[in-house]
C-alpha cells in the first residue's frame, strides 16, 4: 500500500491496490455545509480543479441517474471537459458518481465520496476505482495527486469565508 501526503499535509492519498486510490482530508466545516459545496452548481467554479484554469458548470443534475458536465479553460484557451453521471446520493453522507475525461473517452473512474463528523469537522474520504491498473497509473503521473489537493485546498478556503 502506497501512501503520500501533499505538500500542506492537509490531503493523504492512498494506493489501496492497482485499480483503487483513496484521499482524505479533514475540513473545518460542518458535514452538511461541506456535501452542500460538493453538490452546489454554484459553488463548483470556486473550488473545482486547478486555480490556473475557469471553471464551469455545463450541466449538474443532482439526483440518481442526473448528469454532470464540468468544462475548465486555460489562459491559452484550451477546453478540458468532464463528466458523469450521480449513482448513488445519501444527503449529507455519501456521494457515488462516474468520472470521465473527455480527452480519454470510455476511460471511467468511479468516484464515491464518504462525509463523515469528526471533532466537529468533517471528514471527506475519496475513493476513485479505475476500470485497469494502467488508468491508474496514468492519473497519478499526469498530476492527479497534485490536482485533488489544490481542489481541495480550494475547497477547504470556500468553507472558512
Amino acid at each position: 500500500m502506497l501512501e503520500s501526503k501533499t505538500k500542506n499535509n492537509a490531503t493523504k492519498l492512498t494506493k489501496l491496490s492497482d485499480r483503487e486510490v483513496v484521499l482524505t482530508r479533514i475540513f473545518n466545516a460542518p458535514r452538511a455545509l461541506v456535501f452542500k459545496v460538493y453538490t452546489d452548481p454554484k459553488s463548483i467554479p470556486f473550488w473545482w480543479g486547478p486555480r490556473k484554469h475557469i471553471t464551469t458548470v455545463d450541466k449538474m443534475d443532482v439526483k440518481v441517474g442526473g448528469l454532470w458536465r464540468y468544462v475548465q479553460n486555460d489562459r491559452k484557451g484550451n477546453e478540458f471537459a468532464f463528466n458523469g453521471e450521480y449513482r448513488e446520493i445519501i444527503p449529507d453522507k455519501r456521494l457515488v458518481y462516474t468520472f470521465e475525461f473527455e480527452a480519454m473517452p470510455d476511460h471511467i473512474i468511479l468516484e464515491t465520496i464518504e462525509f463523515e463528523d469528526y471533532k466537529g469537522k468533517t471528514k471527506v474520504t475519496a475513493t476513485a476505482l479505475f476500470q485497469t491498473t494502467d488508468d491508474l497509473n496514468g492519473m497519478l503521473s499526469s498530476g492527479m495527486e497534485e490536482g485533488a489537493s489544490e481542489s481541495w485546498d480550494r475547497l477547504a478556503e470556500l468553507l472558512e469565508k
